[in-house]
């Protein structure tokens, strides 16, 4: 179980996930920079980034996942 939270995760993908906000958010720098570059895989990445958190199965750094909303 992680200790981040799914509903920051979940904001900061909507609103900034081109940038790969919700990627820095759970520790993922390597994969969050490539988002910046590639703009979210033109938003095909952001999506389905987006539908993972949403389900419960999106993972920090360390392969936990982010289980509370709050």
């Amino acid at each position: 179980m992680s200790e981040k939270k799914i509903l920051p995760a979940f904001l900061l993908c909507f609103f900034l996930g081109m940038f790969g906000a919700h990627r820095f958010y759970v520790g993922k720098i390597g994969t969050a920079i490539l988002q910046i570059v590639t703009l979210g895989g033109l938003g095909i990445w952001v999506l389905i980034d987006w539908i993972m958190i949403m389900i419960g199965s999106f993972t920090d750094k360390e392969g936990n996942k982010l289980t509370e909303w709050t």
